[in-house]
């Protein structure tokens, strides 16, 4: 199994983000401008990056007291999904956010890659553009 794992620093406190980040419909804005639309099915949602994709991603969990979300895709290119976020109290207005995901096959890292740091990356400056 191939694994990411990204520790994003963020310039927020943690509540700040994770309010954020538990709004699991609310992907497309917290991801912007890599996910450009992001809807519910049930307990999925339907998210789309900007290059087109368009992804099933099963809500596994969203557990408050942890701040983590964890979800898996079920409709799309790897055989095997599986991600979650937790957001963790660094002082005050500083968080950081650990992004892991596992995939196979491996070779689906040469998409999942670019996607997480361009993930990480935009997640980052638009949590912190809520402060300014």
């Amino acid at each position: 199994m191939a694994s990411i794992r990204k520790d994003i620093a963020v310039e927020v406190g943690a509540d700040v983000a994770w309010s954020v980040l538990r709004q699991v419909d609310q992907a497309h804005k917290a991801f912007a401008p890599v996910l450009t639309d992001c809807r519910m099915e049930g307990d999925a949602r339907i998210v789309t990056f900007a290059g087109g994709m368009v992804v099933k991603e099963l809500i596994v969990d969203v557990d408050d007291g942890a701040r983590r979300v964890v979800y898996a895709v079920v409709d799309g290119a790897p055989v095997h999904h599986n991600a979650s976020f937790q957001v963790f109290a660094e002082g005050d207005g500083r968080c950081r956010i650990v992004w892991i995901t596992d995939v196979l096959p491996h070779s689906f890292l040469e998409v999942a890659g670019p996607l997480t740091e361009a993930g990480s990356t935009a997640l980052k400056r638009n949590l912190e553009a809520r402060q300014a």
